[in-house]
Formats: C-alpha cells, sequence, structure tokens
C-alpha cells in the first residue's frame, strides 16, 4: 500500500506542470478561481490509479447531486456541509473531492483537512472536466446519465458535453 501511495504522489508531483484540463482557457478560468490550499489531481492523474478504493465526496448542491455523480460518490454538500454526512472512512484514506469545477471542493477540503485527514485531493475541472472527458455520470438510481447540472449558465459554458440542467 505505501509503494502504491508513493507512486500516485510522484505522479502528481511530476505531472503538476502539465496542462490539467483539455481547455487552456477553462484552465485557467480554473487556475482563478481556486487557491490550491488542497492538493489537485486531473482526469488524467486518476486515470492511471486504480481509483475505485478512493473515497469520491461530491461537494455541489443536493439537486446538482441527484441529476448526477460520479459513481458511488458521496454527498457532503457545501453551503449546508455537515461532519455528521461524511461517509464512514479512515483519516487516511485516499479522498477525492469535487464540485463543478473545483471552488466548492476545495474549501470543503480544507476543512476535512483541519479534521486530520490527510490524503485530501481537488479533482481539477470537477465533474465538467469528467463529463468533457466522456467519463460516466450516474442519476439517483445509478443508471448512467448524460445530463450534469451545469450549476448556472455562467458555469455551463465550460462543460461542452453532456445534457445541461439547470434546475
Amino acid at each position: 500500500m505505501l509503494k502504491y501511495y508513493i507512486s500516485f504522489v510522484l505522479l502528481l508531483i511530476t505531472s503538476s506542470l502539465q496542462a490539467q484540463v483539455e481547455s487552456e482557457l477553462y484552465e485557467r478560468v480554473i487556475d482563478a478561481t481556486i487557491d490550491r490550499t488542497v492538493p489537485t489531481v486531473s482526469v488524467d492523474q486518476l486515470l492511471k490509479f486504480d481509483y475505485s478504493s478512493f473515497v469520491f465526496l461530491d461537494t455541489r448542491a443536493k439537486e446538482e447531486f441527484e441529476q448526477s455523480r460520479i459513481k458511488n460518490a458521496h454527498w457532503v454538500g457545501y453551503d449546508n456541509f455537515k461532519n455528521k454526512r461524511l461517509p464512514e472512512m479512515s483519516k487516511s484514506d485516499t479522498i477525492v473531492l469535487y464540485c463543478s469545477i473545483g471552488y466548492r471542493s476545495e474549501k470543503i477540503g480544507e476543512r476535512l483537512q483541519k479534521l486530520g485527514y490527510t490524503d485530501v485531493y481537488n479533482l481539477y475541472g470537477g465533474i465538467f472536466e469528467w463529463v468533457n472527458r466522456d467519463l460516466p455520470v450516474y442519476n439517483q438510481s445509478n443508471v448512467k446519465t448524460d445530463t450534469v447540472h451545469a450549476y448556472s449558465v455562467g458555469w455551463g459554458i465550460w462543460l461542452n458535453k453532456g445534457v445541461k440542467v439547470y434546475e
């Protein structure tokens, strides 16, 4: 397990200088929005590992989560985040947080770090980049879906694939 963890950390370090999303303009928007107070992990970096053992936490609003989510993600919210909503997990589990692009997930990541979680990552580009890379998302019934809550018309411009929903 230690070897796996070291490999993951090295991958994060060596690929941090590479583009993390497909659109250079989208990357600039993300970089202007997040503070990098929580280490980021790109979709490409995740795909190089068996991420099925990682804990995915969705920090979007409940209606966004109900529309679609990354498989097996747990909803923890943002505006109404509560520690008791966290799934049962170890302080050393690898946790990947996401929202639409990365701002809300970074803020919840900061809170998890303060709670003592040591292996916390913010998905760079969020669920938008996940969907833009043709990766699957699932609805409330755990059925693959194309619909994605695009948060707002302004932020929805960064979601290039899938069916945008704003309600």
